[in-house]
């Protein structure tokens, strides 16, 4: 293709899988790629992990798109963890005239809104809600990794199943179905040996948090421990949302509220969620527009003064964010 057509580039990076998305001047998407996990740099082998995942999705989505080794007009990357130590790692993954580099939720909101004002909870690995007003003035709330905070994701979740089964085992706490459940996944001989196993590298947080729909199964089975846990994790998501509202929006002033993520695959904690969202503020809960990626595809086109929304016959960008971000 003629080297004068504008290229525009959206990634979503998250903590268990890449999307980036190519998109030409006209807002038609022409490319789209996949990776692995690109959250952290700390060490050099991490930073490696992050060109292969983050690299690769870009150059298979230029594969597709035809543009190898383009310059794009505009590059927008949202970055699980925040960007500041990898901005340099992602201008040298795409060479680009003008740069946005935030954070994964920016991007969700940005796609399940369709770049207008509003709020997403996102919960996938982790969690976090992000709001941004018509003054463009934005709000946080969560996300605060899996030691300290990430309440209602599926490592949370995953957590919290684990530790019912250690107290019905150990004889402290009600009885539930989550302790056979999680030893039939895993093939640990009891809660002890399954505790010790989530604290090796051969169970990183996207392996832990992939089972969290066994928690969901768990409660529509009937398992009023597992239903507990789902309902617990909604009513964080559901304070997280209130909590940037009030930063940022006015008392009364409706506001539209997503959500991402593969813990919304569960039914029952997304009618919890919701019901809890349109009952304690003015938010009217809907499923997202467009996915993350696409969001940071209408970021960048955005920072290059074009009002564009991606159009896209495939479906790709539709739907949920990834399973577990």
């Amino acid at each position: 293709m003629s080297d004068e057509r504008k290229w525009f580039l959206g990634v979503d990076g998250g903590q268990s899988s890449t999307v980036a998305v190519i998109g030409d001047e006209n807002g038609a998407v022409r490319g789209v790629g996949k990776g692995g996990p690109c959250n952290h740099v700390s060490t050099a082998e991490a930073r490696e992990r992050f060109l292969s995942a983050a690299g690769g999705a870009v150059r298979a989505a230029e594969e597709a798109a035809g543009c190898i080794g383009v310059r794009y007009e505009a590059a927008c990357f949202g970055l699980s963890g925040g960007p500041h130590d990898k901005e340099a790692l992602a201008m040298e993954i795409a060479p680009a005239h003008h740069y946005l580099m935030t954070t994964d939720a920016h991007v969700a909101l940005t796609g399940a809104t369709g770049g207008e004002p509003g709020i997403i909870a996102v919960a996938g690995t982790g969690s976090i809600a992000y709001g941004r007003n018509a003054a463009g003035q934005t709000a946080r709330a969560g996300g605060w990794g899996y030691a300290i905070g990430d309440e209602g994701g599926a490592f949370d979740i995953v957590r919290q199943a684990l530790r019912a089964a250690l107290r019905f085992e150990e004889g402290w706490g009600p009885a539930t179905h989550l302790r056979d459940v999680l030893l039939l996944a895993t093939g640990a001989r009891d809660t002890h040996d399954l505790v010790h196993r989530f604290y090796t590298q051969e169970y990183p947080k996207a392996r832990i948090a992939s089972y969290g729909p066994l928690v969901d199964e768990t409660a529509r089975q009937g398992d009023p421990v597992a239903r507990e846990i789902l309902m617990t994790s909604a009513q964080a998501l559901a304070t997280f949302v209130a909590a940037v509202r009030r930063q940022i929006f006015h008392r009364g002033e409706p506001v539209d509220v997503s959500y991402a993520g593969g813990v919304f695959g569960s039914h029952m904690l997304l009618e919890r969620f919701r019901l809890i969202v349109e009952l304690e503020s003015e938010g009217r809960v809907h499923p997202p527009k467009l996915g993350p990626a696409a969001g940071a595809l209408i970021d960048a086109y955005r920072l290059a003064g074009i009002h564009a929304h991606p159009h896209d016959s495939l479906g790709h960008l539709r739907g949920h964010k990834h399973a577990e971000d």
